[in-house]
């Protein structure tokens, strides 16, 4: 049997098309053949064990898959190896820095003289130079809270306010003062710093690291009580951001305070004697000043807390044997200092603080005299 092609003798005459049959234009190239799902056997292949005379070609479809496999394992390997070079990255945001411990320095300041006292909490303070202080928290006054270049508006203000709260809580709160639990000026402060907070409260000690009064303001409930609990207060908040993770507070107040002894009658005696009743009815003045700084980085913007980096006080009328770790003991109206202090110290006046103890200048004290 002929194929298609113009046989031996030529195009026979009459041909339709001019010689051109009606399968010329089907073209059966090598591409089409390969692509065919049915495909013969050679001759080779028949004479051996294949009784079929064709074989059937994978189809068109299962390429495709194994292709759409291929390329989500590779994508998938990209995405893996993108991940992981994310966290392996040498650009990536620094951990954040550990808390580290608070130092502290506490100075008594000693009077030159004997304490003046007064029955009129007012007239101490006409008569002192706390006399323009404000009273309590509005005494603390937060500065603009302008953004920085890696902290908004809010972050900042956050950073003051819980550098406020702090004060608040740990100079101006009467159950802290008169030496009750420190719980809400502990949940104020970073939590890494729990433990030195905790030392500082159960076994205080004077060692730069672990005084109840480096943390707060509290006074020897045995023999103080306050005499107002309206206490004057006038300083200064500081922000400056350190780096693109920290916000550091630094905080520089007087708190004056009004103070008279315990009476007998406080913890229940009924009889007392008059003259101690009218020593002990005289009221004295306090102060203290307190530098802290304060760092903030975002985790603790977020939980409204702080690490309490140094706190430096100053505190006066004190004698300076008086220990200062676990309590404040002052002065109180009509005593005195038996020995005094190496220089002057103002806590009103800026500067740096007096180390182991200073000698309270006579114009931080009320000018009344001692009896009145």
């Amino acid at each position: 049997m002929g194929g298609p092609g113009d046989p031996p003798a030529g195009t026979p005459e009459g041909a339709a098309g001019g010689g051109e049959d009606e399968y010329r234009s089907v073209v059966f190239d090598e591409s089409f053949v390969r692509a065919a799902r049915l495909q013969e056997f050679s001759a080779q292949e028949r004479i051996s064990d294949h009784t079929r005379a064709v074989r059937r070609r994978p189809g068109l479809h299962r390429t495709l898959s194994r292709q759409l496999l291929i390329l989500v394992v590779l994508i998938a390997v990209a995405f893996g190896t993108a991940i992981y070079m994310g966290l392996r990255s040498p650009y990536q945001s620094p951990a954040a820095k550990r808390p580290e411990p608070l130092r502290m320095t506490v100075t008594p300041l000693s009077p030159t003289g004997r304490v003046p006292g007064s029955k009129s909490v007012s007239d101490l303070y006409a008569h002192s130079p706390a006399a323009e202080f404000r009273v309590g928290a509005g005494g603390i006054n937060l500065p603009p809270a302008r953004r920085t270049s890696h902290f908004s508006d809010s972050q900042v203000m956050g950073a003051l306010v819980t550098a406020k709260d702090y004060l608040v809580e740990s100079a101006l709160d009467p159950d802290v003062l008169g030496g009750g639990s420190p719980r809400d000026v502990r949940l104020l402060i970073d939590p890494q710093q729990y433990a030195q907070f905790d030392r500082s409260f159960n076994r205080p000690a004077a060692d730069g690291r672990h005084a109840a009064t480096g943390w707060l303001v509290r006074f020897d409930p045995a023999r103080t009580a306050l005499a107002d609990r309206r206490v004057r207060t006038e300083g200064t908040l500081r922000i400056v951001e350190t780096d693109k993770n920290t916000l550091e507070v630094t905080s520089d107040h007087t708190f004056v305070y009004a103070l008279r002894a315990v009476q007998r009658g406080d913890s229940g005696d009924a009889r007392r004697a008059k003259g101690a009743d009218d020593a002990r009815a005289r009221a004295s003045l306090f102060t203290v000043r307190r530098e802290l700084h304060f760092r903030f980085d975002r985790d603790d913007l977020r939980m409204h807390r702080a690490e309490v980096l140094t706190s430096v006080t100053q505190a006066g009328p004190l004698a300076c044997a008086a220990g200062t770790a676990d309590h404040l003991r002052p002065l109180l109206a009509g005593e005195r200092a038996r020995t005094g202090g190496p220089a002057g110290t103002d806590p009103y006046a800026t500067g740096g603080a007096t180390p182991l103890c200073g000698s309270l200048a006579a114009s931080a004290q009320p000018s009344l005299s001692a009896s009145g």
